[in-house]
């Protein structure tokens, strides 16, 4: 666990993202939920995670989670599809619900910006850095702290639900 507050940069609920229309969000338009984070692609062995992540919005998506998609081709092309491709396949595919961002860089120096700030966080062995591969997720529970967990942490494994029930607001 990690409270971005630490830092003296700018809340992370703040930073800009290009939403998959193009405009720009911030996290803080989700208002004080726990936000689950993940860069997703479509032709990725860990793809079945989204399955995982719908049913994580559907369970716990009224008590306060979002979960949010942010499209990566930085892992061996596994996402090259256009947004409208990309929108299409999670939705028929998977029966995804919750947004999908724009696609993103999360490492290099060209990394989107809130990729920059989250990869600040540590992982459950302490280690903090680049993006290993598709589908790492970032919990930012209510309270601004930041959970890493790596991409072949299941969704559904029990570390992540014991961080989302304890990070969900009040």
């Amino acid at each position: 666990m990690e409270s971005m507050a630490d830092s003296p940069a700018v809340d992370i609920r703040d930073i800009p993202f290009q939403g998959s229309d193009g405009t720009e969000r911030t996290l803080a338009e989700f208002g004080e939920k726990a936000l689950l984070i993940v860069n997703v692609a479509s032709k990725c062995g860990l793809t079945p995670q989204y399955e995982q992540l719908e049913q994580l919005q559907r369970s716990y998506g009224e008590r306060g989670l979002q979960v949010i998609g942010f499209p990566c081709n930085q892992f061996m092309g596994q996402e090259p599809g256009s947004m409208d491709e990309i929108l299409d396949y999670c939705a028929v595919t998977w029966g995804v619900s919750f947004p999908i961002a724009d696609k993103v860089r999360v490492n290099g120096s060209h990394a989107a910006p809130l990729y920059k700030a989250l990869k600040k966080a540590k992982n459950a062995e302490g280690a903090r850095g680049p993006i290993m591969w598709n589908f790492e997720k970032f919990l930012v529970t209510a309270d601004g702290d930041v959970h890493r967990f790596r991409p072949q942490t299941k969704p559904d494994a029990p570390e992540i639900i014991a961080a989302i029930e304890a990070g969900l607001p009040a």
